[in-house]
């Protein structure tokens, strides 16, 4: 098996890693398909430089191939007497962890050892269940970055797990580093964790089922509110009937309106059914992979992404949430009914009647006040990065995209469709929708904008609707020294209090407010838009032009 593999690496094209077709030696020695190498010098033709894809030496001019016809019928021959690549899913792939000990093109890793810190395909590792030097090795299935495994500072084997540091280390470390600490090995304390993640798997497990009640009690009464307004409609549709002339305006209001609170009432319980399901959704994602770090070998990689995947998931809080089961527009028929007894100069008063009762009938009722506090704000706490695809060419972004320092100094970039070419303007990857989200940015310099928008604003030309704040699409905040403006399309408000270097944003999406405080000690409250959002929004900055003038997204968790 080895002097077959060594073969066909023999007489295997460097580039496309198949036998050779139609085989050429170039000057330094090495071998190609005739195509793949023509290819290869064809892209550097405008160059006038040559080289080989193998050792780099440089040919000027380009070298003439020929046919290496002696090559060509080794290959044949090799053909003909049963040499022929392997199959291809034995190679490693993308995804599979490649055989540290192939060479040429590997094979994909069966077992990796972590002695050996080193993957084995199905015939190298065969030493290690033969060799009697290998017996007290320890393989694993094949796993990649087996660097992970090893100690930083001392290079050896992580086994042990220092309780007080809540870290892996190795043996030399409890020496030094660690002395004097609770420390225990990788296997002792992954029995203590694989409980800690059976009672995460219990509770997540849990809240499933709770959401899924949840779902089908809305289910059921969406129906339920479906049929009585169906039925509604139609009763008041036979009363009305019977009503004068005057009244058929009146009519019409009390159909459109039991039509508008049901679609009304529909979408609301719908809304909340999809973020029920995404929570489901997520819920059983997230059970998979603890059911994944559960079953794995690999005490290491286990106690390595325990702390980020047994984390308590952050609870929806639902306590608030009633459903309505017993959804009827019965009173409206009964108000509707009496009309008909009453004389012309009645029937206004009797609409208003309607009108509340009417409003009355919901899926569920769900309070959300807005928190009080900056504890309370946390809690809604979203990660934003900037994104470089729109940022105007003056605009610096740094410290992981979470920083845009105004620079005189065009940066290179691409002439991208999504970034500003005439305003300093740069918005944020993240698009925010369906849910309440709370953020906040630090500002320094001459002055600053904070806003969100929808993804369709113009980005290209001077206009105001590329400008945050200045058109139906956006809102935003200006910040300049004491003074605070609030912007939405063509209407602006203009806000005096104390300067604040840090600003926080509150929006809650559903309900269709975005509050700008100031955060210090206290929250203070600059701005509330009140509106309806329609699309994801993107959170966005625009600096006055100050070189130097920045706006940092801050770090909440």
């Amino acid at each position: 098996m080895a002097s077959k593999v060594w073969s066909e690496d023999r007489f295997s094209c460097p580039v496309c890693l198949e036998l050779l077709k139609d085989p050429v030696a170039i000057p330094c020695g090495h071998s190609y398909c005739m195509g793949c190498i023509k290819n290869c010098w064809d892209q550097t033709d405008h160059t006038g430089v040559y080289s080989c894809p193998q050792c780099r030496e440089t040919f000027t001019p380009r070298p003439d191939l020929c046919r290496n016809t002696m090559l060509a019928e080794l290959v044949e021959e090799l053909k003909k007497t049963g040499l022929n690549p392997p199959p291809a899913q034995s190679y490693a792939g993308p995804g599979d962890v490649p055989c540290d000990f192939c060479t040429g093109r590997k094979f994909k890793a069966v077992k990796s050892c972590l002695t050996c810190l080193a993957s084995y395909c199905e015939t190298h590792v065969k030493p290690h269940y033969e060799g009697a030097a290998f017996k007290r090795h320890k393989l694993i299935n094949a796993i990649g970055d087996l660097q992970q495994k090893l100690c930083a500072e001392h290079q050896k084997v992580l086994e042990v797990f220092c309780r007080t540091d809540q870290t892996c280390i190795c043996v030399l470390c409890i020496v030094k580093e660690h002395k004097s600490h609770d420390t225990v090995s990788a296997e002792a304390e992954r029995s203590v964790k694989q409980k800690q993640l059976g009672e995460t798997q219990t509770e997540i497990q849990q809240r499933i089922q709770e959401r899924l009640k949840e779902t089908e009690e809305i289910k059921q009464a969406v129906e339920t509110l479906k049929r009585s307004a169906c039925i509604e409609i139609k009763e008041s549709e036979k009363i009305f009937t019977e009503l004068i002339r005057s009244i058929e305006k009146i009519h019409t209001e009390v159909i459109e309106l039991i039509g508008a609170n049901e679609k009304a009432a529909v979408n609301q319980a719908e809304g909340r059914m999809k973020k029920l399901e995404q929570e489901i959704a997520e819920l059983r994602r997230r059970n998979t992979e603890l059911k994944q770090l559960s079953e794995t070998e690999d005490h290491i990689h286990f106690l390595q992404n325990f702390q980020s995947l047994c984390a308590p998931p952050e609870a929806q809080d639902s306590s608030s949430v009633t459903v309505n089961r017993a959804i009827s527009f019965g009173a409206v028929r009964k108000a509707v009914s009496e009309l008909k007894d009453h004389i012309e100069d009645f029937c206004k008063g009797e609409l208003v009647k309607i009108t509340k009762t009417v409003n009355e009938v919901a899926v569920y009722s769900l309070q959300a006040p807005e928190p009080r506090n900056r504890a309370e704000f946390l809690k809604y706490s979203c990660q934003l990065t900037l994104d470089p695809n729109t940022a105007y060419r003056n605009l610096c972004l740094s410290e992981g995209n979470r920083k845009v320092t105004l620079v005189w100094t065009q940066q290179f970039a691409d002439d991208h469709p999504e970034r500003f070419d005439r305003k300093a303007q740069v918005l944020c990857r993240e698009g925010l929708s369906g849910t309440r989200c709370y953020w906040e940015f630090e500002w320094s310099g001459r002055g600053a904008s904070i806003g969100v928008t929808y993804k369709g604003i113009s980005r290209k030309g001077e206009d105001y609707s590329c400008v945050l704040g200045f058109n139906d699409k956006s809102w935003s905040l200006e910040c300049s020294g004491s003074r605070y403006t609030a912007r939405h399309n063509s209407n602006h408000t203009a806000i005096t209090a104390p300067r604040s270097p840090r600003i926080g944003v509150y929006l809650d999406f559903n309900a269709g407010t975005m509050s700008f405080y100031g955060v210090s000690d206290t929250m203070t409250l600059l701005h509330r838009f009140q509106t309806t959002f329609t699309e994801p929004l993107y959170p966005g900055f625009r600096l006055d032009w100050f070189p130097g003038s920045t706006v940092t997204i801050c770090q909440l968790n």
